[in-house]
């Protein structure tokens, strides 16, 4: 069986893609078998540049394929923040809560006709020689003014979807898998390995 390593030290991130992943003929492993791989410096200028460069620094250094995402959410009335610095909004070692509380007083005065909002993921694939496969996955929502619901993580207490009329947090973890960004991202890159996988066989 072929190996897939998930090239995040993101628990709750493995866990969704865990359940997305299941079923394909690859064994997932994580990056909690390997303690002694240096952390990545997210310094791309885009999430695609740095899921990149996150998968291609787990590739070489373990030999396996890795896959790995870079995610955000972007607001376009605040000139796209918090964008690829989403994780670290409110500076270094910082809370979930700490860059929600942060988007909400950066967007206190916003009507609401103005507080639309993406999230985005790339999803990237590679091996120690390079890239093998990529996808985007974003969906619109909008921020509201306080927090609501105790799943998820991130930004999903404030990130309400409109289709479903919750936030994120508010979903369980199988409706937000079908209609999250993560979701549209890693069933695109699911659908690439199944085909490869086929082929391989074939």
């Amino acid at each position: 069986m072929s190996e897939l390593l998930l090239a995040t030290r993101n628990r709750d991130k493995v866990r969704e893609i865990e359940r997305i992943l299941d079923g394909l003929p690859l064994r997932v492993r994580t990056m909690d078998e390997f303690p002694d791989l240096p952390d990545v410096e997210e310094d791309g200028e885009t999430f695609e540049e740095n899921a990149a460069k996150k998968a291609l620094s787990a590739a070489r250094g373990t030999g396996l394929l890795a896959l790995a995402d870079d995610t955000g959410l972007v607001v376009p009335a605040l000139g796209g923040e918090p964008g690829v610095r989403s994780s670290r909004y409110a500076g270094e070692k910082v809370t979930y809560e700490d860059n929600w509380r942060k988007l909400l007083e950066r967007m206190a005065d916003l009507p609401d006709e103005k507080r639309g909002a993406s999230f985005v993921c790339w999803a990237v694939v590679a091996n120690a020689g390079g890239i093998v496969l990529r996808a985007e996955g974003r969906c619109e929502g909008r921020i509201l003014r306080a927090p609501r619901g105790d799943g998820g993580f991130g930004y999903d207490p404030v990130f309400f979807h409109p289709p479903t009329a919750k936030t994120f947090a508010e979903l369980p973890i199988e409706e937000k898998n079908r209609v999250s960004h993560r979701a549209a991202a890693m069933r695109a890159i699911r659908g690439m390995l199944e085909a490869r996988i086929a082929e391989a066989l074939s």
